[in-house]
C-alpha cells in the first residue's frame, strides 16, 4: 500500500501520519480482523479514496490477516523494501512485476521459479545460463518478463530461503 502524502490523492496508506504497512500491522496486531478493518475504514483519508480503492485495500488486508505469521512477514518486509526505493526504481519495480502478472498462470510459475533459480547464481553467470540451450525453450513474452525481473533484482530484498537455519533467515531479510 502506497504511503498517504498530501497533494497525491489515491496514494493513502494506513496510519496517515507516515506510518508504513509494517508499522501500521505491528500498532494493529492486538485487534481482532473486524477491528483491524475498521480501523483501516476510521483512518484518515480513506473516505477519500475511490470506492474500488477502498475495496481493494479491505481485500489486501483480509489477505494479510489469512497468511501464515511468518508468509505476511515476508509480505511486509518486501512492501517495506519497496517503500525505500526511490519513485525512479518503484516504477522499474512495478513494471517488471506487472509485465510477470500479464503472463498466463502456468507462464507466470515458470518465470517465477526460473528467476528464482537465476538469483541464486552470481550476476556473471545469470545472462550465459539464461542464453544456454537449457533455456531455449523461453517464449519472447517469458524471456523479456525474466530480464525485466533480472534487471529489477538488485533493487529487490533477497530471496527467503525456507530451508536455512533461524538466524540465516534474519541476516537474509536485513540485507539491504
Amino acid at each position: 500500500m502506497p504511503q498517504h502524502r498530501p497533494g497525491r490523492p489515491g496514494n493513502f496508506h494506513p496510519g496517515g501520519n507516515g506510518d508504513h504497512l509494517a508499522e501500521w500491522m505491528a500498532k494493529h496486531s492486538n485487534l481482532t480482523n473486524e477491528q483491524q478493518l475498521q480501523a483501516l475504514e476510521t483512518e484518515s483519508g480513506f473516505s477519500q479514496l475511490p470506492p474500488a480503492t477502498q475495496q481493494h485495500m479491505r481485500e489486501m488486508l483480509a489477505r494479510l490477516q489469512a497468511m501464515t505469521p511468518e508468509k505476511r512477514q515476508r509480505i511486509l518486509d518486501f512492501n517495506e523494501a519497496i517503500e525505500r526505493l526511490d519513485p525512479v526504481q518503484r516504477a522499474q519495480v512495478r513494471a517488471a512485476t506487472k509485465q510477470l502478472a500479464d503472463l498466463p498462470p502456468d507462464q507466470r510459475r515458470y518465470v517465477v521459479r526460473t528467476f528464482r533459480g537465476l538469483r541464486e547464481l552470481p550476476p556473471k553467470q545469470r545472462q550465459a545460463v539464461l542464453n544456454s540451450d537449457r533455456f531455449a525453450h523461453l517464449t519472447p513474452e517469458q524471456r523479456a518478463s525474466l530480464g525485466s525481473l533480472m534487471a529489477v533484482e538488485p533493487l529487490l530484498p533477497p530471496s527467503y530461503d525456507s530451508s536455512a537455519p533461524p538466524q540465516q533467515q534474519a541476516q537474509q531479510q536485513q540485507r539491504p
